[in-house]
């Protein structure tokens, strides 16, 4: 098992060294920017022993790609072995994910949450019975921490939609908001809040939900 989540490593790099992997049966590359298709084939074409990949992204870290569909045509081209593929938050498209089912036949877990381009026939996916398909709508439930129900959203009456990021409101705009929202007499019910802190911690709560 290699996990290299977050590096730093570009695609001629990964050229050199791959040769030397050739025995791993599982790789984490999530969030890694530089690296793209190149060097996907790579791992693929050198590490026939790879049944697991998770390829993971940051749905801001893609906002400025075009698309990653050649990332996903080098996996099914190269890791026909397959049986845990995680793209979540890639910029795929359907047609590229039909290429990644029919060449990995032994996938048993496929999550592509948040890769809103990917939309696959429900008649279509009965022919994979050992497929687990995860998304691309979002949804997770973390009964074990006490969470009924859980997701990178809320559905609910009271949830406030915010459309502003940060440094887009000044002041007098917040303290308008603020006299609106936050009456003392007021009370804040269904609000899921996620926090995320220190980038640099593997495992961090930078990462989105784990796969089931």
């Amino acid at each position: 098992m290699l996990r290299l989540p977050k590096s730093e490593i570009g695609d001629s790099v990964v050229e050199q060294v791959v040769g030397m992997f050739t025995n791993i049966t599982f790789l984490d590359v999530s969030y890694c920017l530089k690296i793209g298709a190149r060097a996907l084939e790579a791992i693929g074409k050198h590490c026939k022993c790879l049944t697991g990949l998770r390829r993971t992204m940051h749905p801001l870290e893609v906002i400025g790609k075009l698309s990653q569909d050649d990332e996903a045509l080098a996996i099914s081209s190269t890791m026909p072995n397959l049986k845990q593929l995680e793209i979540a938050y890639m910029l795929v498209g359907t047609r590229c994910i039909i290429e990644v089912l029919q060449n990995c036949r032994s996938l048993e877990l496929l999550d592509v949450r948040g890769c809103w381009n990917v939309n696959l026939d429900d008649d279509f996916m009965k022919t994979f019975h050992q497929l687990k398909v995860v998304g691309p709508i979002v949804v997770d439930c973390y009964d074990g921490n006490g969470w009924d129900n859980c997701s990178d959203y809320s559905s609910s009456s009271g949830y406030v939609r915010w459309d502003f990021v940060a440094g887009d409101v000044d002041d007098d705009d917040f303290d308008e908001m603020s006299d609106v929202y936050w009456e003392d007499d007021q009370v804040i019910e269904d609000v899921e809040m996620w926090f995320y802190d220190d980038l640099n911690v593997v495992d961090s709560g930078y990462d989105w939900p784990q796969s089931p």
